[in-house]
């Protein structure tokens, strides 16, 4: 069990916001915390990981306190045991696949880890490649492995698959997947994407200025209020077309697309770019725009 309480005064652009989190995250569990930009979620990864001082809080990762500002404890990075990935891929440019993770090795760990890493992420046609010559999906495959090498405690996921084309994308989450339960991690992801977060989140924290407004199982907490339906489906919507009376509504899920019949009052709530609950109550399909 991972029990955090922070709290940490941050500069927001709409002026100062304090950051006052409460969270417990069972060991072995894939959470994510979603939210909006400048709500606060890459400050509460950075203060787990210890690259950013808490104001006051404590951080008990088991039975080991990684913070407890009232006791005068707070365990330099160094000795947090952690895995982070960012959305900058930070590999050294000077070294090959092999020899980046290898760098990541401490002296008393055994390198058959590295090989090992190498065949579950498929880097075996990479090993001897330098990052400038990988692209953007390949480099984040390469840093998702050096996180892992020290076999982490909790992995951390800042964003890092947001920058990669639709894809690439669900290559990545499978493969983040395959990781968090080979290495039965505990993995603390940040994300935008609504379908990544269900697709991949045993829990989700919903924050908005630097506080928890909603947490739960993330189909749960999405599709709340939005009344009993036979089945749903995540997508984005990528065209609408007025036609008399109604409009038809264009939405990409997953590699397909999907029309479906809107009146004028509920095509005025969306556009292009939102994403969207496709669900059915009795054969009768229905669009909801995402919270």
């Amino acid at each position: 069990m991972i029990e955090i309480a922070i709290t940490k005064k941050l500069q927001s652009t709409s002026g100062q916001m304090i950051l006052d989190i409460r969270l417990e995250i069972v060991e072995g569990k894939l959470v994510t915390i979603y939210g909006k930009s400048g709500a606060g979620k890459t400050s509460i990864l950075k203060i787990i990981a210890g690259l950013l001082k808490a104001g006051t809080g404590v951080i008990k990762v088991n039975d080991d306190y990684w913070l407890d500002s009232s006791k005068g404890i707070c365990l330099p990075p160094q000795k947090r045991n952690i895995g982070f990935v960012f959305q900058e891929y930070a590999l050294f440019p000077n070294m090959s696949v092999k020899e980046n993770l290898l760098f990541a090795l401490t002296k008393s760990q055994d390198k058959k880890i590295i090989n090992e890493l190498i065949d579950i992420i498929d880097l075996g046609d990479l090993r001897d490649r330098k990052p400038e010559t990988l692209s953007g999906g390949q480099k984040q495959r390469v840093a998702l492995a050096r996180a892992l090498v020290k076999k982490p405690q909790v992995l951390m996921l800042d964003e890092p698959l947001s920058a990669l084309d639709n894809e690439m994308r669900q290559k990545l989450q499978q493969y983040v997947l395959q990781v968090h339960n080979e290495y039965k991690l505990t993995t603390i992801l940040i994300s935008h994407d609504v379908s990544e977060i269900i697709k991949m989140s045993d829990y989700l924290f919903e924050i908005d200025q630097g506080k928890i407004i909603n947490q739960g199982i993330p189909t749960e907490v999405f599709t709340q209020n939005k009344g009993f339906a036979k089945f749903q489906f995540i997508g984005e919507v990528i065209k609408m077309v007025n036609q008399d009376f109604i409009y038809i509504i264009t939405v990409l899920i997953g590699k397909d697309l999907v029309k479906v019949v809107a009146d004028t009052e509920e095509a005025s709530k969306l556009q292009i770019g939102d994403k969207v609950i496709i669900a059915s109550k009795a054969f009768n399909p229905i669009i909801y725009k995402m919270d």
